[in-house]
């Protein structure tokens, strides 16, 4: 299966649709279970750091490449 190998190129409104699209199911997500998920906020916190960081990076090498 070649489905995550192959390249694609995506506009800024695509991109903006598909965050708005996968934001929606957050909130939906987040309206439904609040209680349940107010217990793993801790958990949820520190992959939001750490994803954070590395897209950071990747953004910044990416902006370093892009230069040269």
């Amino acid at each position: 299966m070649n489905f995550f190998q192959k390249k694609t190129s995506w506009s800024n409104i695509e991109l903006g649709l598909l965050k708005v699209c996968v934001g929606s199911i957050y909130l939906i997500v987040g309206v439904c279970f609040h209680e349940f998920l107010r217990n793993y906020l801790s958990i949820f916190g520190i992959i939001f750091v750490f994803t954070s960081i590395w897209v950071f990076y990747l953004w910044l090498k990416r902006m370093g490449t892009e230069n040269k």
